[in-house]
């Protein structure tokens, strides 16, 4: 069974700072490119960061820049760090595996939520 568990998420405020992790069992870590999706009340859920097997990265640019997208194959377990956080920003997070780094989507976490006051 494929568990993944997003923590990290909490209250900041504006230009601060959070690290999302992703820990994943019941699946070979290594072989499925991860993602990070946020969804904001009344928004349709949006691709933040992706990142291959290998380390290759993929953002939205309206956080290039401000987040970093990372995995540790040896610990199943995938990051997301966010800095100089906006209001905008607030959404819940959402991690995800699957086999296309482009939208990978096969398996999701329960989500993380992130608010980020003015």
């Amino acid at each position: 069974q494929v568990q993944l568990v997003e923590s990290g998420g909490g209250l900041v405020q504006a230009g601060g700072s959070l690290r999302l992790s992703c820990a994943a069992s019941g699946l070979t870590f290594g072989s499925y490119a991860m993602g990070w999706y946020r969804q904001a009340p009344g928004k349709e859920r949006e691709l933040v960061a992706t990142i291959t097997s290998g380390g290759l990265t993929k953002y939205v640019d309206s956080v290039k820049g401000r987040f970093t997208i990372s995995r540790d194959n040896a610990k199943n377990t995938a990051y997301l760090q966010m800095n100089s956080l906006k209001p905008e920003d607030t959404a819940v997070y959402y991690c995800a595996a699957g086999s296309s780094w482009l939208r990978p989507r096969d398996y999701w976490g329960q989500g993380t939520q992130v608010t980020v006051s003015s």
